[in-house]
């Protein structure tokens, strides 16, 4: 383990389907937990406190505001959810949010940044979550949060935890990419967010990404988020998620770029998210899941 990792960790949870408008990734919490998530931190020296889940209203039928589906909701939870960050962080304590599906980083993100001014974040994703209501192709808010902690967006997805921006493009790293709509590819390119596509692992080794993106994170803030969607593995390694895109990151590399940002010794919050065991064969994205945290708070074979 690293000197410097909080050993005091608190779970979250959240049992958001909503952004995703797809039943059953609500469920992700309780299969992450199920998966051993406590006791395989404990064993590592962790003191995990577990607050339970989030409370999300679900109404009978589909509600959708300006191109946003279920926006009084999502941004409810979000609310709740960085009231709960923000006050275990104030506590000394690390956050570890479960999903639900991604809609819930705006929440997790809106409550780390309370107390960090200069958050760096890695974003493990096969997609760029950088749509707004203008460019959204289907309303599922899960495809917006990084947008709206850019502050561009829906000015109530936008001013969850009452401030924005959250984030500042140049201390953001995506990596896995590789489902990009053509308004994602052109904002990418129009703030300059460094992303690690599939093309760019396979070139250069899921190694030198890592090293590149960790110092790309670290340099100038005060602290890292991880923000890690299990579809940014490949289906076959992870098939219980929503939106599966063949040719992701192997579980290997995923590993190996889980240990490589437990030596860098920057996390300060991270979230493991879209977890959908409805779609899973056994639980085996949860095992996943918990496997990876595992790497990415500092365990070693040796």
């Amino acid at each position: 383990m690293e000197a410097n990792m909080n050993k005091n960790m608190t779970i979250i949870g959240v049992q958001m389907d909503l952004g995703a408008d797809r039943r059953g990734v609500d469920m992700g919490p309780s299969a992450i937990r199920y998966a051993g998530v406590v006791n395989r931190l404990e064993s590592m020296g962790f003191s995990i406190k577990d607050i339970g889940n989030i409370p999300v209203d679900r109404p009978n039928q589909l509600v959708s505001t300006d191109h946003h589906k279920y926006l009084d909701q999502v941004v409810d939870a979000n609310t709740k959810l960085a009231e709960a960050v923000n006050k275990e962080m104030q506590e000394g304590r690390f956050p570890l949010v479960l999903g639900g599906d991604h809609s819930i980083a705006m929440g997790t993100i809106a409550g780390v940044t309370r107390h960090v001014k200069n958050l760096g974040v890695i974003w493990f994703d096969a997609h760029g979550d950088l749509n707004t209501g203008e460019t959204t192709p289907s309303g599922n808010i899960h495809g917006m949060p990084l947008a709206a902690s850019l502050g561009l967006g829906h000015e109530r997805l936008v001013n969850i935890g009452g401030f924005a921006p959250k984030l500042k493009p140049e201390n953001i790293v995506i990596i896995g990419a590789r489902d990009l709509d053509a308004p994602e590819r052109a904002l990418i390119k129009e703030l300059g967010i460094k992303v690690y596509t599939m093309h760019e692992i396979d070139r250069l080794g899921m190694a030198r990404v890592m090293d590149e993106a960790v110092a790309h994170v670290s340099k100038g803030t005060d602290g890292v988020h991880l923000s890690l969607d299990l579809d940014g593995l490949d289906p076959h390694d992870a098939p219980g998620v929503g939106t599966p895109v063949i040719g992701g990151i192997s579980y290997r590399e995923g590993h190996l770029a889980m240990e490589i940002l437990a030596e860098a010794d920057v996390l300060i919050s991270a979230e493991f998210v879209e977890v959908n065991p409805i779609l899973d064969r056994e639980n085996l994205t949860a095992k996943v899941a918990v496997a990876l945290m595992s790497s990415a708070f500092g365990d070693k074979l040796l």
